[in-house]
């Protein structure tokens, strides 16, 4: 039982050493003196490369963008966001697209519809059946492409959005 005891404390001092060398050397990685990465070449390399990624990736988005509005502008009617003047002899109809805007001027005019709603009344704040008069000043929206109105005598209108006469 005597002799046990010098390898036990061998051991122990084996097994104390090593875990305080462990210790060490993790505590040391990512310090000042040993750093991950250096200041330098986070500000002369890193940073600078990571920016110019960005500003590439910003232009790249900024050319697209650019283009679609280009494209979008091409392939829109140049007054789309203004009103047109229309005027419609007896028996002519203005056949609307989807979100195109009404107003009638004078004359009489009735809306042209298969199904309920014909045209909303954004004026009165209801809805036109088909068949029903226009009334003048009062602003009507085609909320379904293929609605209209057919002129009853000689009308004016004017209209901001898609359609056709026939």
């Amino acid at each position: 039982m005597k002799h046990r005891w010098p390898i036990r404390l061998a051991a122990g001092a084996l097994v104390a050493g090593t875990l305080s060398l462990a210790a060490l050397a993790a505590g040391s990685q990512g310090s000042q003196t040993d750093p991950l990465i250096s200041l330098s070449y986070l500000t002369d390399q890193f940073t600078p490369s990571i920016l110019q990624q960005v500003d590439e990736k910003i232009a790249a988005r900024e050319d697209a963008l650019t283009q679609q509005l280009e494209d979008a502008a091409e392939g829109s009617d140049a007054s789309g966001g203004v009103y047109q003047v229309v005027t419609l002899s007896q028996g002519q109809t203005l056949t609307a697209g989807s979100s195109c805007e009404i107003l009638l001027r004078s004359g009489t005019a009735v809306c042209v519809s298969d199904t309920s709603p014909g045209l909303v009344d954004m004026t009165a704040a209801t809805t036109l059946a088909g068949g029903g008069t226009l009334t003048a000043n009062h602003l009507y929206l085609a909320t379904i492409e293929g609605r209209g109105v057919t002129a009853s005598t000689a009308v004016t209108l004017m209209v901001r959005g898609d359609y056709t006469i026939a």
